[in-house]
């Protein structure tokens, strides 16, 4: 068993150029297991292939995240300048249930996602395409019997309704990971009782704001993550985050549960590989 596990990470986005496989690298010689996570087709894709290098200890999730429903936004770190960079094409995306599906056969694929809403940068119409995205890859995930990995901004009421409406297409054990969690003790507790699971990343280290909630929910159903190569944590902050910079998180989560650092190591570990199935 490893040491630890990077339940959600970006290590294949355009931020790290060719530096993919070192920085994966880095992170598997420190004992440090790795999920990376796709965001539309390209991205998905490149995960898998990323995966399938290595024998052991590099995963992927599949899917479309709710802001590439739309053509309004665009980020140089996952795609690169101009949307073309390493083959990424733009945004606007309808998600294409046999593409995914193909793809999330794959061994390597451990999760279907990173899908869910995203309210805060919002075009007209889009609500509606979003919410019917995330419907489908539920339905996706419950036909390949893997987890959702959701990501969710200022739309939990909405994901909540959703999920309870299609509970039944979801994977009965362990239905998702909410990544990043950012809603309230009501959300998490309306989640809980669902069966998902929460992760955690590098803003726990420099802010308070997540103390109490990481407290109610409790290490039996948390993960950690970086969310790389975004919001790397102390002492890195402000620059590149990577996976092998999630131990900080790790150490962070242990310090505001009173617990050492060991123990939590092992209980997140154990939490991934269970409801990710590696």
């Amino acid at each position: 068993m490893p040491k630890l596990i990077d339940a959600h990470t970006h290590a294949h986005f355009a931020a790290y150029g060719k530096e993919s496989e070192s920085v994966i690298e880095r992170a598997l010689g420190e004992d440090i297991w790795v999920v990376n996570v796709g965001t539309q087709r390209d991205t998905s894709q490149t995960a898998v292939v990323l995966a399938n290098k290595y024998d052991e200890g590099v995963y992927a999730a599949v899917g479309l995240h709710p802001i590439h429903t739309d053509k309004s936004f665009h980020d140089a770190k996952e795609l690169g300048d101009g949307g073309n960079t390493a083959g990424f094409t733009s945004r606007g995306e309808e998600f294409d249930y046999e593409y995914y599906k193909k793809l999330g056969q794959d061994k390597k694929v451990v999760a279907i996602g990173e899908c869910g809403l995203d309210y805060f940068r919002l075009a007209e119409g889009t609500k509606g395409k979003q919410k019917l995205a995330f419907e489908q890859q539920i339905m996706l995930s419950g036909d390949l019997n893997v987890p959702l990995m959701i990501h969710c901004r200022d739309g939990f009421d909405d994901l909540i309704s959703i999920i309870k409406n299609n509970r039944g297409s979801l994977k009965n054990d362990y239905p998702g990971i909410n990544h990043f969690f950012a809603g309230t003790k009501e959300h998490a507790r309306e989640l809980l009782d669902l069966g998902f699971y929460f992760t955690f990343g590098g803003v726990i280290t420099f802010t308070r704001d997540y103390d109490d909630l990481i407290r109610y929910i409790g290490l039996e159903r948390i993960m950690v993550e970086t969310d790389a190569p975004y919001v790397a944590p102390e002492p890195y902050r402000g620059k590149r985050n990577e996976p092998a910079y999630v131990k900080y998180v790790a150490e962070k989560m242990a310090e505001i549960l009173g617990l050492g650092s060991d123990e939590v190591a092992r209980k997140t570990t154990e939490n991934a590989r269970r409801v990710l199935g590696i």
